[in-house]
């Protein structure tokens, strides 16, 4: 089954980066497809024209193989008509005023339009598409193979899994409740859907007959060994990666990261109105202490504001801290030496 994706993907090694929504970077992509792997890149609300421009600074960085990721629409998504923003801009406003700067006026709207995403995907036709938070439906399916673009769906689920595979994924994801980010069901809430990684994988293996990477927990040889001991054919590793100066992370997300124990990291709605793992601060706490929580992606949109003003000051008190319950395991600063310490897993 190794082999099976490594082929199907065109890589050398089975390691896959986790797509950082928000956090990607040319530079940790580009490193971990030349490094043999699969570098990903996030692209949640990035218009058609900056997917295109990010794909072409990809391909200019690598020939190897790169995949994209994109979060397809629930259904329950609001726009600015639906929603009331009066309560959440006042519950917010002592992290405006923390972060220096002025409440956000009301957008035409709160994401591009998904089908002008993804045909842009499918215009610059990278090596794989990675979709989260649903089943690509089977124009998409079609459109992609006629590209040859792979495409891989990220369940959390044994449900979900079944789904992406009638649907005709060609691989995938099975990310455990450990995982760093935002929790991507899509079948049932994700409060209900919290299985852990070890659980997970092999019943997932079991039900489907496609490749499936292991997601959630994985952080060096041991987590690698033990996930191809569960039946997987490849990992997927966001937190360790996210810790290395070559992600977009600020410094002082990666020093929380460095700093995280294994109970340090907790499920929260706060940052995005969708539940995600991360590291508390401030912010998370003032949001879920007012009781105040606009529906996805309405708070995403609204905490962004002062989320980009922390970054460029390095207030960790006012950013995401998104990290895994493995973070304590992410203890190397290089990209390359990551991706070695993971290598060291691979079944001979």
């Amino acid at each position: 089954m190794t082999h099976d994706l490594t082929d199907l993907l065109g890589i050398d090694a089975p390691i896959v980066l986790g797509p950082f929504g928000g956090l990607s970077s040319i530079a940790l992509t580009f490193a971990v497809s030349e490094l043999g792997g699969l570098g990903s890149y996030g692209l949640y609300g990035y218009s058609a024209e900056r997917i295109r421009d990010t794909i072409a600074q990809l391909r200019a960085a690598t020939a190897k193989p790169i995949a994209v990721n994109l979060w397809l629409p629930t259904g329950d998504e609001v726009v600015p008509a639906d929603v009331d923003l009066a309560p959440s801009l006042a519950a917010l406003a002592p992290l405006y005023e923390a972060a220096g700067v002025a409440p956000p006026s009301t957008p035409a709207a709160f994401l591009p339009a998904i089908d002008e995403q993804l045909e842009a995907v499918l215009d610059a036709a990278p090596a794989v598409l990675s979709v989260v938070f649903g089943v690509p439906d089977a124009a998409l399916v079609a459109a992609a193979h006629a590209r040859g673009i792979r495409i891989l769906g990220t369940a959390t689920s044994v449900a979900e899994a079944r789904a992406l595979e009638a649907a005709g994924v060609d691989a995938i994801v099975a990310t455990g409740a450990e995982a760093a980010g935002h929790r991507v069901s899509f079948l049932r809430p994700a409060e209900d859907s919290l299985v852990g990684t070890f659980a997970l994988v092999p019943q997932v293996v079991d039900a489907v007959g496609v490749p499936v990477i292991a997601a959630g927990g994985v952080a060096d040889r041991r987590g690698v060994a033990a996930a191809f001991a569960l039946g997987a054919s490849g990992v997927q590793v966001g937190t360790a990666f996210l810790r290395t100066r070559q992600s977009a992370a600020t410094d002082v997300h990666r020093r929380a990261i460095a700093a995280a124990a294994d109970t340090d990291t907790v499920l929260t709605r706060a940052m995005s109105g969708r539940l995600a793992r991360g590291i508390p601060n401030r912010a998370m706490l003032t949001i879920e202490t007012s009781g105040v929580i606009a529906p996805f992606p309405a708070q995403n949109w609204l905490t962004a504001v002062f989320r980009a003003a922390a970054a460029a000051t390095g207030d960790g008190e006012l950013l995401s801290l998104w990290a895994g319950q493995a973070a304590a395991l992410a203890v190397r600063e290089d990209a390359a030496d990551v991706f070695a310490e993971l290598a060291a897993g691979l079944p001979a």
